[in-house]
């Protein structure tokens, strides 16, 4: 993209190397999407067939990553002002690669330790992941925002198409791999652009943040959250990340199992590109709507979408709610970041960061588990009301629990065993005979199937089929409550910028110190 060396441009750079670190930090990003996309695609359903985890334990798994990606964000941001932004981008490098080493250990703590074990183990392999996610995403958006003052919205948009650059990547290669390579080959996928952003970023000079350039203080920066708009503000990107982050942790597992599995892979990928090409074109659209237009149009958007998708019956149907929700989540992340940036310059990468961590600890805490046991909790209730025998053959073993709620879910490995007749379950089994070891969950679950379940799959496919499409259709329709309700946030702070005179960005004074 051509720059410009006139202050005064939409397109002004202040470094010459500012294209360069545009791109370094879209590849950090787009290794973030690739893993993200890898795991939710795929990943996930093997680690419930190879683990027996239900969908509640599959969203504490997920929600750690996304948690480590909140607390890193936050923290990383005040050490950015501090430090400056070449040694926390070293650091995630090396955080990256020591995240791969902690997952693909997963397979031997099984088999010593067993399924507790093995939850921890991936749950701080995901965690690692999100540190080096969250210390990537504490520098590039304040970078960004600082080498573009003039059109921070549009450069945003750009640095954040590597989201669904790396959710189309990761997509694919689920699609096209999945039963063909180990689940350990797919998730490794994400060290090529970590490998791309480390070359690019060798050596290069970084500017200082907006608010260290200009000697602003902590105390100052942190006086900024004494606004009331800047915690509305905090308040709605929470949504944002429950309903963006949450959701795409299990559209395609919640799209496949409303269809088919790969039919929910590729929608997704769907999704995701219509995210990526819409990325780009951020700045014009918000030059003729102002980005709060542009958020509250998103938000209505997004709450048809996913409604209309908890009904769906056919590919058809799916491909046109999933394009209207599609849209509708695109523009969410990267245009609040731009919001928080040009409202409240003061705060440097600190701001950006705090809100950009709020919306990740809101998708690990509360999306994508929430999701989660939204489904295991109307799956199950759906089971025991169509077929009491089948739900406890069926049950998991322990309650999930997700705040306040409990609910006793389906265990994952005995529907995928009943989804395919036992067929991988006793490819396994083979395996293992032959090569003279025990796995005594294997077995456990090969005496369930063989001693009871196999007698009865005929009749309990559909009910079990019946409830998990329930479970997911009602908790696709329950999350649309929450772009909803963004939708009257946006509203209230579009009034209120009207009446001080419409929303502008804020400069800082001429004579702070630069």
């Amino acid at each position: 993209m051509s720059l410009s060396n006139d202050p005064k441009s939409s397109n002004y750079a202040i470094a010459p190397n500012a294209n360069r670190l545009l791109w370094a930090g879209f590849m950090a990003i787009l290794a973030a999407g690739v893993g993200f996309s890898v795991r939710g695609a795929s990943v996930l359903g093997e680690w419930s067939k190879a683990f027996g985890f239900t969908q509640t334990e599959l969203g504490g798994i997920t929600g750690g990553g996304l948690v480590g990606f909140g607390v890193i964000i936050i923290l990383s941001s005040f050490i950015a002002e501090k430090i400056g932004y070449g040694k926390l981008m070293s650091f995630a490098f090396f955080t990256h690669f020591l995240s791969a080493v902690i997952t693909l250990a997963a397979p031997a703590v099984f088999a010593a330790s067993g399924k507790d074990a093995t939850y921890w183990c991936l749950f701080i392999g995901m965690f690692m992941f999100a540190v080096g996610n969250g210390v990537c995403e504490a520098v590039v958006n304040p970078l960004v925002a600082t080498l573009f003052p003039n059109n921070k919205t549009h450069y945003l948009n750009i640095l954040h198409a590597g989201w669904p650059a790396g959710l189309i990547l990761g997509g694919i290669a689920s699609i096209f791999m999945a039963g063909k390579f180990p689940w350990q080959v797919q998730i490794s996928l994400f060290l090529v652009p970590v490998i791309l952003y480390g070359v690019m970023i060798f050596g290069q000079k970084m500017p200082p943040t907006e608010a260290s350039a200009r000697g602003i203080t902590f105390s100052e920066i942190l006086i900024q959250f004494v606004s009331p708009v800047l915690l509305l503000l905090l308040v709605i990107h929470a949504m944002v990340g429950y309903v963006e982050l949450g959701t795409d942790s299990w559209i395609a597992r919640i799209t496949g199992s409303i269809l088919d599995e790969k039919t929910g892979q590729w929608l997704f990928v769907y999704t995701s590109a219509l995210m990526f090409i819409l990325r780009f074109v951020a700045g014009p659209i918000v030059h003729k709507i102002s980005p709060l237009g542009l958020l509250f149009a998103s938000a209505i958007l997004a709450t048809i979408g996913l409604f209309t998708l908890g009904g769906v019956q056919t590919t058809v149907a799916a491909l046109l709610a999933l394009t209207i929700y599609g849209v509708g989540k695109t523009f969410f992340w990267p245009t609040m970041l731009a919001v928080v940036s040009e409202r409240y310059p003061k705060g440097g990468a600190v701001t950006l960061g705090i809100i950009g961590g709020v919306g990740m600890l809101s998708a690990g805490l509360l999306g994508g588990p929430g999701i989660g046991f939204k489904q295991d909790k109307f799956a199950s209730e759906k089971l025991q009301e169509l077929s009491p025998d089948t739900f406890a053959r069926y049950k998991a073993a322990n309650e999930n629990q997700f705040l306040i709620f409990k609910t006793n879910g389906l265990d994952g490995a005995k529907v995928s065993t009943l989804g395919d007749e036992g067929k991988s379950l006793s490819g396994e089994i083979a395996i293992l005979q032959k090569a003279g070891g025990k796995d005594e969950s294997l077995e456990k679950l090969n005496q369930w199937w063989e001693s009871d379940a196999k007698a009865h799959a005929s009749d309990d496919k559909k009910p079990v089929g019946e409830a998990t499409l329930f479970g997911s259709r009602t908790a696709l329709k329950l999350t649309s409550i929450v772009p909803a309700t963004m939708a009257v946030l946006f509203l209230i702070l579009i009034g209120y910028f009207k009446s001080i005179g419409g929303y502008k960005p804020v400069e800082l004074d001429a004579h702070e110190p630069k």
